[in-house]
């Protein structure tokens, strides 16, 4: 019998947002799989390790995947990820790897899930909280209401986009270009709010555009929500 990959979402960053089942995942298992060169350094594994600390004793499997623009090099990392996996698989044991959030939004696990699932191995998700609906509520603001859209962008590859449609926006790692986001949040006439490291020990919370640093760290999401004319 081959083995399960399971992509199992441990939440925005505070521990107590882990879910049962994530939790339960790991201590059933043995292989856990980690998205960086030293799994302990990455950000999952230090959010899991706080709610389960028997994670230290597992074998830890890296999963080096750089940040690149190049196709073709992303593939091939993928690739070689899926192979490192296949190997436990191949061998009947579950490896269940670890993801920020939830492994459903703009997750790089998703890439080398489907080359297993293409290999002929079984996989599964497992939710995580996810980042903006965890910033929401850190700063005690709904995401929507009554009939809003919710729009949400990868604000680093969209920054073609006006923010122009009717609804609440989440822009998403916006770290990188925060400069030229701020412009468009401020086109846009929106309430902005943004939440650096949610959950985190160096979390941060910006309130309106002009709070917010153009040196912003990766993990920046913001919420920008449409403003509504107050009727007496």
């Amino acid at each position: 019998m081959a083995g399960t990959l399971y992509g199992t979402g441990v939440g925005p960053g505070d521990p107590e947002l882990m879910t049962l089942k994530a939790v339960r995942l790991i201590r059933e298992n043995e292989v856990i799989a980690l998205p960086g060169p030293i799994p302990e350094e990455t950000v999952a594994y230090q959010i899991a390790v706080q709610a389960v600390p028997e994670l230290a004793d597992k074998t830890l499997v890296s999963v080096n995947m750089p940040m690149t623009h190049d196709r073709e090099e992303i593939n091939k990392n993928h690739e070689k990820a899926a192979d490192l996996l296949e190997d436990y698989l191949k061998k009947g044991q579950n490896v269940v790897f670890l993801t920020l959030g939830d492994p459903t939004i703009y997750s790089t696990y998703l890439y080398v899930q489907k080359k297993i699932s293409a290999r002929g191995y079984e996989t599964r998700l497992a939710s995580g909280i996810t980042s903006f609906c965890a910033a929401a509520a850190r700063t005690n603001t709904s995401l929507v209401e009554w009939n809003e859209q919710l729009h949400i962008l990868p604000a680093v590859h969209r920054l073609d986009s006006r923010l122009e449609q009717s609804g609440n926006y989440v822009l998403m790692k916006s770290g990188r270009k925060m400069n030229q986001v701020k412009e468009i949040l401020a086109e846009s006439g929106r309430d902005v709010i943004m939440v650096e490291n949610c959950g985190m020990k160096n979390e941060k919370i910006y309130r309106g555009i002009e709070e917010i640093p153009d040196d912003a760290g990766y993990y920046s999401l913001i919420i920008a929500k449409e403003k509504h004319m107050k009727h007496d």
